[in-house]
């Protein structure tokens, strides 16, 4: 539906020689929730600012597998929305159906060729346009520690390789704590083995095998190491672990029962709600050995092709609007992510969120960024599915070797 404008502004556009009605500007997305939600009224006020009306299309639940089935059904019957929360190689599956939106005018006006670092401007584009907006990024290569339970334990410092990973670990478990908070899902197995893979590998073996899925870099040394590292964490976790969700993980380093996660960024946001401060309550730090690389788990929107003049000005605004710095910085204090846009102000960001900034610009420039694999950025989702299965069935059953565990792996990478 197009908005009316008022008569004035009318005659002015006429006097001007042209004019751009403003339009409806209807957004999927499933961030229903707390700041999330508090940070997208702010987009919707910055819209509405500008002429158009808003149409919020929020799909809870599912981690947006409700949102996706949804959106499906409305694009098959020819009516999508103006524009779409989807990410990672969902986006180039999307483009391949021909539905989405060229962004290229917006982004050249926007500079977003110099904003962005070249790996994720390329994961928004399709054939060389952008088809996307990204608006945070979540590091997912974290290791998060509890400061009195490290303390308690004769823990020096937060361990910077697996060796003293372990040697941390057996000290705490001395001191009667838990060394290691997991939950036993199969996404937060594969969060847990792509930081070992990262680490134990370096950022170009990961990107070998669990990016481009080279079989010599699957069946290698390299990743018989890296599963014998995964299976070594397994032993410090506690019993009660399996089934576990992982924000339940991160409340036992809240409630000083365990020492270390390895979690993406989103676990910082159980200590502030807990009101415990980085720093002084916990510790951030890049999982053991990817001191020098980053995994990134990033949100974007993509845009539908629309017939109205009005609205494709509504989606160009919004696009806009998602890299723009004011909702760059709004939206991620509010969701614990960073902003994706490089040259941001960090200020008002605590300091776990400024090393995050750091590492993500020095990253980009040392070609050691690398999309999750656990978290849909790296893979299509049917062979991330087939990975994730069987890292999990390998972490779960000691009776499966790792010369198995690689060739399970191998053998789900080529997963149709």
């Amino acid at each position: 539906m197009v908005k009316r404008i008022p008569q004035a502004l009318a005659l002015l556009c006429l006097l001007a020689g042209r004019c751009v009605m403003a339009g409806e500007v209807e957004v999927l997305h499933w961030w229903t929730s707390g700041g999330e939600a508090r940070a997208m009224a702010e987009l919707k006020k910055t819209m509405q600012a500008q002429g158009h009306s808003w149409k919020d299309f929020a799909v809870a639940g599912g981690g947006g597998d409700n949102a996706m089935t949804v959106l499906k059904s409305r694009v098959i019957a020819g009516n999508p929305p103006a524009a779409a929360q989807i990410k990672g190689p969902a986006i180039q599956e999307w483009a391949t159906e021909g539905v989405l939106a060229n962004l290229d005018a917006t982004a050249k006006a926007e500079k977003w060729d110099n904003l962005l670092p070249p790996v994720v401007a390329n994961g928004m584009k399709y054939r060389g346009s952008y088809v996307a907006a990204p608006v945070n990024v979540h590091r997912v290569n974290w290791i998060w520690a509890n400061a009195a339970v490290l303390k308690k334990a004769g823990v020096a410092a937060m361990p910077k390789t697996w060796d003293e990973f372990f040697a941390a670990a057996d000290k705490i478990r001395k001191a009667g704590l838990i060394p290691l908070a997991h939950g036993g899902q199969n996404w937060q197995d594969l969060t847990v083995f792509e930081s070992v893979v990262l680490g134990v590998g370096g950022p170009k073996f990961y990107q070998d095998a669990l990016v481009k899925l080279d079989p010599t870099a699957l069946n290698s040394p390299t990743m018989a190491k890296s599963l014998e590292t995964f299976r070594r964490l397994k032993a410090y976790t506690d019993p009660a672990a399996p089934g576990r969700d992982w924000n339940l993980a991160t409340a036992l380093l809240i409630q000083n029962k365990a020492a270390f996660q390895i979690m993406g960024d989103w676990a910082k946001g159980e200590f502030s709600a807990a009101g415990k401060l980085p720093g002084k309550d916990y510790l951030c730090a890049a999982a053991p050995g990817s001191t020098n690389a980053y995994t990134f788990n990033l949100d974007s929107f993509v845009m539908f092709k629309l017939k109205s003049a009005g609205a494709q000005q509504a989606q160009a605004d919004l696009a806009a609007a998602l890299m723009g710095t004011t909702f760059q910085q709004t939206f991620n204090l509010s969701k614990g992510s960073i902003p994706v846009r490089l040259g941001m102000d960090m200020g008002k960001f605590d300091d776990c969120a400024k090393l995050s900034a750091r590492d993500f610009a020095a990253s980009g420039r040392s070609g050691t960024l690398v999309p999750s694999i656990s978290h849909g950025m790296a893979v299509k989702p049917a062979i991330e599915g087939a990975i994730k299965d069987a890292v999990s069935q390998f972490w779960n059953n000691d009776k499966i070797s790792v010369a198995d565990g690689v060739k399970s792996i191998a053998k789900a990478a080529v997963t149709q």
